[in-house]
């Protein structure tokens, strides 16, 4: 006899369980974005970058946006934050296609056009399996450049275009991965280095490396004879679409006048110090000879790109081994990290790649170091703390690992870089409180680090707000911020050779709102710490601190001072 009640209906999911339902619909679409979080069964795959996927894109988030409003509340600390997670994540999603960014999607360093190179240098290469993966990948890049060129034409004919300057930027970058110098042309040996033996596949991959480096060559043909013709001269994307993009990156609302003073602030304040220091290394020389010094001594320097990556991992092993139990707590999936050189071709950094959700490909440090062969260390080794440990490290690394009170979509798919930055620049600084920078040398380069940081936020706000520099200042008073004068205060006060300067430049130029994370999010952190300082008095913990803000995973500075100044469960 049939239940008179009808069937029962079908059990509503949890918060956690649709953030887990998200992640793997996301992964299906975002096929490049699901390599970086190592989730399997996506890597012979590439994202529909064309305007019909961002079409399917939008019409997934939108239906999960209406499936978590309709949740009942969620009960407990754990349980409330996801459900902000995922309702924030989703509507900032949202808003970028509702603003067409993914129609200029285009700069020097973070756009999908870096992403169609460097994906392959976090694949997996230990088996036949993930080499035919690679090859699938090189085979059909063609087809993703398509869809990513269609999207880039949609808003060239829309009039919604990037910068000239990034589209310059970006062709010399085809060129090269199209080139004979072409990473895509290592991969044969690579494959031989991890000992795969398989002539089908070895035949199947030197067939695909043309058609790769083919794509690159289609690009750079449409942005140099299509799309640069209409793209904007002017840089600056006004003070509206500033905070727009700050407020996706920092979580919170920026007040660029403020921001912009306080850098100003910032700057005499390090420089200041930097002299200090410099007269402690040689007393009574001019800093930028200091500088010079640091750079040019062999014995402060590494004799080569291996030497350097072997000093940078040494480095992190024994502030792993050193601080654990006495700062932060370290699970053993943790104490594994790698360093390695990247390929040619890619903006001059230094970047973090996160581990696997299974922890079986570690989290990496990865250093573009262009054509460099000695490699100063004066201000690599805070660098390697930023990066590494206990910067973004231990912040990536520990956000995978917290399953037990972090919902998958939180601790795979959301970054805010004014936490993420933010902590990995107050690591620098905490480096030096603890005594891992022991010598002036590595002092005075983490304040070359950290006026960087600082010359970023009045460079940033300044260029795309169009602020003009403070008639009290003695750099340029009175001036408007231009390419040129920005390029000028990155080797002036911050010490950076020319190519590195304009690199930065542009991508700050490209990246709006993006540059000033880190000195803002260092701000809020160290505003924190002073905060529960002062309420806790001698009870105080440091440990408890960073337990704090790392536990929360990444989230945005004001739900980060929500989370750590409560006491609620």
């Amino acid at each position: 006899m049939d239940d008179p009640q009808g069937p029962a209906p079908p059990e509503r999911p949890d918060v956690f369980s649709l953030s887990s339902e998200l992640v793997g619909r996301l992964a299906a679409l975002r096929p490049v974005a699901a390599t970086y979080q190592g989730l399997r069964g996506h890597d012979h795959e590439w994202d529909d970058l064309s305007p019909a996927g961002a079409g399917r894109m939008v019409g997934l988030l939108r239906d999960f946006q209406r499936r978590c409003r309709a949740l009942p509340p969620p009960a407990g600390r754990w349980g409330r934050l996801a459900w902000q997670v995922m309702d924030e994540f989703l509507t900032l999603e949202l808003d970028r296609y509702a603003h067409n960014d993914h129609l200029k999607d285009l700069n020097n360093i973070a756009s999908s056009f870096q992403s169609l190179r460097e994906v392959f240098d976090v694949m997996d290469r230990s088996s036949p399996e993930a080499w035919e993966n690679i090859a699938a990948r090189l085979e059909t890049l063609d087809g993703a450049a398509g869809g990513y060129i269609a999207s880039l034409e949609e808003g060239r004919v829309s009039g919604q275009v990037v910068a000239a300057r990034q589209v310059r930027a970006a062709i010399e970058q085809a060129r090269v991965h199209a080139g004979e110098d072409s990473f895509f042309h290592s991969l044969p040996g690579s494959m031989e280095r991890e000992g795969i033996r398989d002539g089908r596949l070895r035949q199947r991959l030197a067939g695909a490396i043309p058609r790769a480096c083919a794509a690159f060559t289609r690009l750079g043909d449409y942005l140099e004879r299509t799309y640069i013709h209409d793209a904007r001269e002017k840089d600056a994307v006004g003070r509206d679409e500033y905070i727009r993009h700050a407020r996706r990156f920092l979580g919170m609302r920026l007040d660029p006048a403020e921001t912009y003073a306080w850098g100003w602030r910032e700057i005499r304040k390090i420089e200041e110090e930097m002299r200090r220091v410099a007269e402690e290394i040689s007393p009574g020389v001019a800093l930028p000879d200091v500088i010079e010094l640091l750079r040019s001594d062999p014995g402060r320097a590494a004799a080569s790109p291996e030497e350097f990556a072997g000093i940078m991992l040494r480095r992190q092993q024994k502030a792993l081994s050193d601080l654990d139990g006495v700062h932060f707590d370290i699970p053993d999936p943790v104490r594994r990290i790698e360093v390695k050189i990247a390929p040619p071709g890619g903006a001059l950094t230094a970047y973090y790649v996160q581990p696997t959700e299974d922890f079986s490909r570690p989290g990496a440090v990865w250093y573009s170091l262009g054509d460099r062969k000695v490699v100063p260390l004066y201000d690599e080794v805070s660098t390697a703390y930023h990066e590494g440990f206990p910067g973004h490290h231990l912040q990536c690394a520990m956000q995978v690992l917290l399953a037990d009170r972090l919902s998958r979509l939180h601790r795979l798919g959301v970054w805010y870089p004014g936490y993420g930055e933010g902590w990995a620049l107050y690591a620098e600084q905490l480096m030096r409180e603890l005594g891992f920078l022991e010598k002036p040398d590595y002092v005075l380069g983490m304040l070359v680090n950290q006026m960087l940081r600082a010359c970023r936020v009045v460079i940033d706000i300044g260029s795309h707000v169009e602020l003009p520099v403070p008639a009290s200042e003695t750099f340029h008073p009175g001036e408007s911020w231009s390419f040129e004068l920005g390029v000028e205060m990155l080797k002036v006060k911050a010490f950076m050779p020319g190519e590195v300067a304009e690199s930065e430049m542009t991508r700050y130029l490209g990246w709006p709102g993006q540059a000033i994370s880190y000195k803002v999010g260092e701000r809020v952190i160290l505003e924190l710490r002073e905060e529960l300082r002062r309420r806790n008095g001698p009870a105080f913990d440091l440990k408890d601190f960073h337990a704090r803000v790392v536990g929360t995973g990444p989230v945005g500075l004001d739900l980060l001072r929500e989370l750590v100044l409560s006491d609620r469960s």
